[in-house]
């Protein structure tokens, strides 16, 4: 599978990513079999990037994913993790998790952005997935703490970099306004967006993607199905936009795109994985998977191709934003290494 560099860094990802968020039993759990089965299809279809935290399943998904590597060549693969929410013990459990993981609480997350907790989480996801270091880490979902992110934990991941420790430092977050702060006054070299560049929404064009590509930074794209509706043939009533329910103008509007789509030979799904890389700054989509079949639907969706002019038609159709700039040099076919 191709990989693409983050800029001004030695670490290169392949363009599809494993998202492991849901490994640790997101919404509902997923036997520990089926996430180790999910890891080897994703290891045998050549990806190489895989994302984790101590926030999916208050440490599971970290566990299970540094376990489902374990004995792989290090430096063969690529892992982030993220800080900013320490685990520590939970003084009033209720049995399960409320923050949407199907898991015990015996551990609470507590905020925490300083220097300390930063080195902390780090020493602590090392621990739970019994790897050496990692190879890019992210602040995760700083939006009401951006003078101690941006003043200590920024400054802090950055002297790690420095030093050798990791490899690319950045920030993680479902807005784009602030992560274009975080490439533009501090020292981040990527960041992760969720959900702000797709097929559904643009806003990243005015804020976070001209600084990438102005500073020469890098961005890896999630959510890029917005929760659900992008993610089969045709969408329907019911299914889910940003974690809630889709308003009815909105699965409109992700039908019509579905027929443009149809109509160029293409899916929906497979047009949703593919946008995100019409942008020379978006270097990688990675997408949840819980299941050795969903990475070889993930897989296949990736690979794809999806011409040039869906992108054109669906700007001429008013679909999407007319600044976008696939069909112009932008699309993955001419960028692939």
């Amino acid at each position: 599978m191709h990989q693409r560099k983050i800029q001004n860094t030695s670490v290169s990802l392949t363009e599809l990513g494993f998202g492991a968020s849901v490994i640790g039993n997101l919404y509902r759990v997923t036997p520990v079999d089926d996430a180790t089965a999910a890891v080897d299809a994703a290891w045998e279809a050549g990806l190489r990037y895989f994302d984790t935290a101590p926030h999916y399943g208050l440490g599971l998904s970290e566990r299970r994913l540094g376990a489902a590597l374990r004995g792989r060549p290090r430096d063969a693969y690529v892992i982030s993790s993220k800080v900013g929410r320490l685990l520590v013990p939970n003084e009033e459990p209720r049995g399960v998790d409320t923050e949407g993981f199907v898991v015990r609480d015996d551990l609470r997350r507590q905020w925490d952005f300083s220097r300390d907790g930063v080195l902390r989480s780090i020493e602590d996801t090392l621990e739970r997935t019994g790897l050496d270091r990692l190879d890019i880490v992210y602040l995760h979902d700083p939006d009401d703490h951006w003078r101690q992110a941006a003043e200590e934990a920024m400054p802090t991941l950055a002297e790690l970099r420095d030093q050798g420790v990791i490899g690319a430092i950045g920030a993680g977050m479902n807005q784009s306004a602030m992560l274009a702060r975080f490439l533009r006054e501090t020292a981040a070299d990527v960041v992760m967006l969720a959900g702000r560049y797709t097929l559904l929404d643009q806003s990243a064009l005015d804020d976070v993607l001209p600084a990438a590509r102005e500073l020469g930074k890098s961005v890896v794209a999630v959510g890029v199905f917005n929760s659900g509706l992008l993610s089969r043939d045709r969408p329907a009533e019911g299914m889910k936009y940003d974690y809630r329910d889709a308003p009815s103008a909105l699965v409109a509007r992700a039908r019509a795109i579905a027929e443009v789509c149809e109509a160029h030979g293409a899916t929906l799904p497979a047009a949703a994985i593919a946008f995100p890389h019409t942008h020379p700054s978006i270097i990688n989509v990675t997408l949840g998977m819980r299941t050795p079949e969903q990475v070889g639907r993930n897989v296949e969706l990736h690979d794809q191709r999806v011409p040039d002019s869906l992108w054109d038609d669906l700007r001429a159709q008013g679909l999407i934003r007319s600044d976008v700039l696939a069909g112009h040099g932008g699309g993955r076919d001419v960028r692939c290494l």
